[in-house]
């Protein structure tokens, strides 16, 4: 599979046949073997994940996997401890998703789950990745949350990946 630059792919297979392995293969969550990911032409398979987001790639797990003990605000933060360069800070996190803003000072799990998939996308976008990894997003959502999330994705796709 190739992915370029401002394209958007969906991997789709039934339960259990490999989307979010391969996804977290890519995000350095899972073993894989040097050379069967590579990134803008370099080999990067089996590095671990802090290196594949300092090389740029976030990804949004399943689940969404937020730290419990921290706010809102301290969960968007650690997204973006590497300092990557790029258009998305708490501003503009905050500007896609105005919730969070009110909430930041909450801790995570009093949130509703689609506010926490909200942090969860902001959390990676605070990476300021080349690539954006996002598996199940929908999942366990109510279609109207699952609407307003969808509705965000062509401003973070149009906003670009540096």
């Amino acid at each position: 599979m190739a992915v370029a630059a401002g394209e958007v792919v969906a991997v789709i297979g039934a339960n259990g046949a490999g989307k979010s392995t391969l996804l977290k293969c890519i995000a350095g969550a899972m073993p894989a073997r040097h050379n069967a990911i590579r990134f803008h032409g370099v080999p990067i398979g089996g590095q671990p994940a802090h290196m594949m987001v300092a090389r740029g790639i976030a990804m949004v797990p399943e689940g969404r996997r937020l730290f419990a003990s921290l706010t809102v605000e301290e969960n968007l933060l650690i997204g973006g401890q590497l300092g990557r360069h790029g258009p998305w800070n708490l501003k503009r996190v905050y500007q896609l998703f105005p919730i969070l803003e009110e909430r930041r000072h909450q801790p995570s799990p009093s949130l509703s789950g689609g506010q926490q998939q909200m942090v969860a996308i902001g959390r990676a976008l605070m990476s300021n990745p080349r690539l954006l990894l996002c598996d199940e997003i929908s999942l366990g959502l109510a279609p109207i949350v699952i609407r307003d999330i969808y509705a965000q994705l062509p401003a973070i796709v149009a906003e670009g990946f540096r």
